[in-house]
């Protein structure tokens, strides 16, 4: 009988360890996923350049970690720069619609300025937000002759299939974590 009790007390503290383990590791796993897999980096730009242009904060990280990792000195193997991985045609493109003639790519405040700019161009275009997203990645004119062919496309503003892979897993990415992003800071 006393045996039976110390094995019980064993139980029942091994029981009562192992939920404070799990809410221990469950609240480090909220804050780890907060602080390191799901950041907050350039806030001030973010906040300021999403509001401007009408665009979801979510959706401007989400591109962001989609896109370089958050890392302001990112070169893609095609040339594309920054944060939000600008080509130097967009970078052109946006500047000279922002009217300036001097600007630095790598600048996080600029980049997340021409970036955002030209995500809401595109979402002005495209109002899918996952066709827009689909031109930011593989250009407007890929996504405009996807929109005309009915492979792609059936009723020539949103796109049911994306012919580039690279595009297809893309979106389907900054999406994912668009709604990361939504869910954890209750965007």
């Amino acid at each position: 009988m006393e045996r039976e009790k110390k094995a019980r007390k064993r139980a029942v503290a091994a029981l009562v360890a192992a939920a404070v383990a799990a809410l221990v590791f469950a609240g480090f796993y909220r804050f780890a996923e907060r602080q390191w897999i799901y950041p907050l980096r350039y806030g001030e730009s973010v906040e300021r350049y999403a509001g401007a242009f009408d665009l979801e904060n979510a959706l401007v990280y989400a591109l962001m970690k989609t896109e370089s990792g958050f890392d302001a000195r990112a070169v893609s193997p095609r040339g594309a720069k920054g944060l939000m991985q600008l080509t130097d045609g967009t970078a052109a493109f946006v500047a000279a619609k922002f009217g300036k003639t001097a600007y630095d790519v790598f600048d996080p405040d600029t980049n997340i300025a021409f970036g955002c700019y030209y995500l809401w161009y595109l979402s002005k275009k495209f109002a899918d937000p996952a066709t827009a997203l689909a031109a930011y990645n593989a250009g407007e004119g890929n996504v405009a002759m996807w929109l005309k062919d009915d492979r792609y496309s059936a009723d020539g503003k949103t796109l049911f299939s994306i012919p580039y892979r690279e595009t297809k897993n893309h979106v389907r990415k900054t999406l994912r974590y668009r709604e990361k992003y939504q869910k954890i800071y209750k965007m």
